[in-house]
């Protein structure tokens, strides 16, 4: 059944155009890439302050207040151009294990991002301001910085095999 949805996937209009065409999938890739870093590269700003390992002068509310629009609309670029990269190729996709990985690590960041502002965010007003974050922030920072080079890696696996 699988296998089933993935060749539909792979068989819809959109799809085969992107696969076909000589500049869709260059330009889908390129995009992607680009959003895809400015999401880990911000992230990982927010996550260096939560360690205690960098803008330790920032305040993380403040930080995370400026920095997460542009996250999540770098993020939502690379969705949709992951998503339709993906639809180029979804059985070759859909069974590689870089790709199942990296969409496990991607699922992973999300639980630690929803745990994070779910149990922690809320008690930023503590170390806020000059003050080393709580062990929980520092635990959620540490391993959001784990997924989403774990991510980019696997991102990059998916191309060599």
């Amino acid at each position: 059944m699988y296998e089933t949805i993935l060749e539909t996937l792979q068989n819809l209009p959109i799809s085969t155009a992107i696969a076909e065409a000589a500049w869709y999938f260059p330009w889908l890739e390129a995009v992607h890439v680009i959003a895809a870093a400015l999401v880990v590269g911000v992230i990982a700003w927010l996550d260096l302050r939560l360690i205690w390992a960098a803008s330790r002068e920032r305040a993380v509310s403040v930080l995370s207040a400026e920095v997460l629009p542009f996250v999540w609309g770098a993020f939502a670029v690379a969705f949709i151009t992951g998503g339709l990269l993906f639809l180029s190729a979804a059985t070759r996709y859909g069974t590689n294990f870089p790709f199942l990985l990296k969409m496990g690590l991607l699922v992973l960041a999300g639980a630690n991002m929803a745990a994070f502002h779910a149990l922690t965010a809320k008690r930023a007003h503590e170390w806020d301001e000059g003050r080393p974050p709580a062990w929980e922030a520092r635990l959620a920072g540490g391993l959001s910085l784990i997924f989403w080079v774990g991510v980019v890696y696997c991102g990059r696996w998916i191309g060599f095999s």
